[in-house]
């Protein structure tokens, strides 16, 4: 079935924002798709450099091609009729049968190098010598742009380096070295492959044609009787300079390759074999190990900070605030990774301003952030305290991050930017769209939930509670009595102003226009955190409403269907797409707060844990995870059944969240801390 085959994604990352992916068929049916996509700024500015590699195998007079493109409404060549199979387990990899001939190609990312390998081994049984041409199909653009090489201001120039080539633009944006094993050639013969077409981006109204330039091709040949492997390298920089020095680092032969293969697979491996110490009791199922390997894709290196980040997701997504901090615990805590969180808290809190951690960075460098965000500072608090859960590491943040800690309290008590301030109830007040749920459309915020939204006020307590806690921990009693009274007042207001009596939930947002009584997510997270802002009778009654007429297979949905505002599938234009963002879609992230906080009314007792895997995970976990994103969790699904996955095919948040909650609540493997540090309080 080639239409549910082009929705199957593989990716491979190199821990520094860049990436490898196509489909299964090796159709490329996204314009972020591409062998080589470099990010030339850590972890953004990522430009595809490398769109895919072509083979014809010619055995005697006939030639096969094996690659295979989609044009509009027509394929061309159609090579996976050739694929016996593809596999994603350790490396993504196509085998091809034509005439008794075996064709396999294998793509490899080294870590922490902008540089992707394809390994060929080719079987011939026959008693003729075999002819392969592979023709790189390259491009010079941003990931979320396009090319019309009737448009274009520069041009590719072309220099021989031996058997490689460098290719460089004419406006120096880029540089690419491609370069065979020793055994293969390159033979320059260049056009342009006009007009490849990407149905994902069709389907979502944007640009889906582009222009990709084919410089020539590298020729090897494999002898009768005969089984060879051979490669050919990709290697990105800024500069042809910067490209060169990379490609010196890397050996001529294919044995050489491999010894960089076997380092990263042992990398690989280690991650598993570390989870798997850390939780002996746990089975370690395959998608257990797929999740763990998942989690690594997302922990990237940051260079304006020389310290780790999380990409949000893939493939368009850059280092969210909010994201990376959502995520924090279970990218980095549940599996062990605790210099990684480090350096997270770190990067974020090194750019704080006016009290406020950033929403996200600029993809150019030098640009400042943007700061359009009232959560993801509060989810700094509560990334803090789990990191504390984990580790017991108190020096680390009174050494490093409670100076910032306590100026951002303050900034919220006096006010600061989006009109960001605690009010009189001690509540915390903000403008439209600083939330999760900040979809606009041209002309108009689609959820702006300015005021005081009920997220906000659950984590503004928790902050509190948790400086209340250190506080006392690092003996600062003037402090501890402080953050007790706001933490106090905050929660006595919230009680006051929140709970909807007549709909036995919570308010979603109270503002100048009165209260919101829509049934959205939100108000799990003031049932789930560590100190929540609700008792638990009224947490029962949230689990209780959400699972009802929230719940949809793979996570929550942003609203019940029986609102007149829901949208049921997630489609179309941008501006539809944005409309339905959270008015209806199914967000994965949210079964850990939903799952948490329902474990939590039913005081993890064993029979509702294990109630809770098959119900609420082992959908996502057994199912999801071998579609779109193969071997990950998407961003969203549509509101209505089946669900379909939509955004991202990988996104951290899903990842992460689920993780957690079935280690921590599910399997109810609890941090090692966490007793003694909340019975400081």
């Amino acid at each position: 079935d080639v239409k549910l085959a082009l929705g199957k994604e593989w990716l491979l990352t190199n821990g520094l924002g860049g990436y490898s992916s196509s489909t299964v068929l090796g159709v490329n049916t996204r314009k972020y798709h591409g062998l080589l996509v470099a990010a030339l700024n850590p972890p953004i500015n990522r430009w595809i450099l490398l769109t895919k590699l072509d083979e014809e195998l010619k055995i005697g007079t006939q030639t096969y091609a094996l690659g295979a493109n989609e044009f509009h409404d027509v394929m061309h060549p159609t090579g996976y009729r050739y694929l016996s199979s593809f596999v994603l387990d350790p490396l993504p990899t196509y085998t091809y049968e034509v005439e008794g001939v075996t064709f396999q190609k294998t793509v490899f990312m080294p870590y922490m190098k902008n540089a992707t390998a394809v390994i060929y081994e080719v079987s011939n049984p026959l008693e003729k010598k075999l002819s392969i041409a592979v023709s790189p199909l390259v491009n010079s653009r941003h990931i979320y742009s396009m090319t019309d090489k009737n448009a274009l201001k520069w041009n590719f120039i072309q220099k021989h380096l031996g058997d490689a080539v460098l290719i460089e633009t004419s406006d120096s944006l880029s540089s690419l070295i491609l370069a065979p094993s020793q055994d293969g050639s390159f033979v320059e013969e260049s056009w342009w492959v006009e007009k490849l077409f990407f149905r994902c981006d069709a389907a979502r109204k944007e640009s889906s044609v582009d222009d990709q330039f084919r410089p020539g091709f590298f020729s090897f040949s494999v002898g009768p009787k005969e089984t060879k492997r051979f490669h050919v390298l990709a290697v990105a920089g800024r500069t042809g300079d910067e490209a060169e020095s990379l490609f010196s680092s890397f050996g001529k032969t294919t044995e050489a390759l491999d010894q960089l293969i076997r380092e990263e697979l042992e990398r690989r491996k280690g991650l598993v074999a570390r989870f798997k110490a850390r939780y002996g009791g746990l089975v370690v199922a395959d998608w257990l190990k797929w999740l763990v390997h998942a989690v690594d894709s997302f922990i990237v290196y940051r260079a304006s900070t020389r310290r780790k980040s999380v990409i949000a997701g893939y493939h368009w997504f850059d280092d969210w605030g909010r994201d990376s901090l959502i995520s924090l615990p279970g990218l980095t805590l549940v599996t062990g990774r605790f210099r990684d969180a480090q350096e997270i808290l770190l990067t974020f809190e090194r750019y704080c301003d006016k009290g406020i951690i950033p929403n996200r960075f600029s993809d150019k460098a030098g640009d400042i952030p943007l700061y359009n965000t009232v959560d993801a500072t509060l989810w700094f608090f509560n990334a803090v305290l789990q990191y504390l859960k984990y580790t017991g590491d108190y020096m680390f943040v009174q050494e490093k991050l409670w100076t910032t800690m306590k100026q951002i309290i303050e900034y919220h008590i006096q006010g600061t930017i989006f009109g960001i301030h605690m009010d009189d109830d001690g509540l915390i007040k903000h403008g439209p769209q600083l939330t999760w749920m900040d979809a606009t459309t041209p002309d108009r915020f689609v959820t702006p939930r300015d005021g005081k939204a009920v997220e906000i006020q659950a984590l503004w307590y928790n902050a509190l509670k948790t400086m209340e806690l250190l506080a006392k921990r690092f003996n600062q009693p003037n402090k501890t009595e402080k953050y007790r009274s706001l933490a106090e007042n905050a929660r006595a207001s919230f009680s006051q102003k929140f709970w909807n009596p007549r709909k036995e939930y919570l308010f979603d947002v109270i503002g100048d226009f009165g209260a919101d009584a829509s049934l959205r997510p939100n108000q799990l997270i003031a049932a789930s955190l560590d100190f929540p802002i609700v008792d638990r009778e009224m947490g029962e009654k949230i689990v209780d409403v959400a699972w009802k007429q929230l719940w949809g297979k793979y996570g929550l949905k942003t609203l019940p269907a029986t609102d007149p505002r829901y949208m049921g599938t997630y489609i179309g234009d941008w501006n539809h797409r944005d409309s339905a963002y959270h008015n209806g879609t199914v967000w994965a992230w949210l079964l850990g707060p939903f799952v948490t906080a329902f474990l939590k009314t039913k005081k993890h007792e064993e029979n509702w844990r294990k109630f809770a895997f098959k119900t609420f995970l082992q959908p996502l976990f057994q199912e999801q995870i071998q579609e779109a994103g193969l071997g990950s969790v998407s961003e969203i699904f549509d509101g209505d059944e089946p669900h379909l996955p939509q955004g991202c095919v990988s996104q951290a948040w899903s990842v992460a969240e689920s993780l957690r909650a079935y280690v921590e609540d599910v399997a109810f493997v609890r941090p090692a801390h966490e007793k003694a540090l909340l019975e400081t309080l």
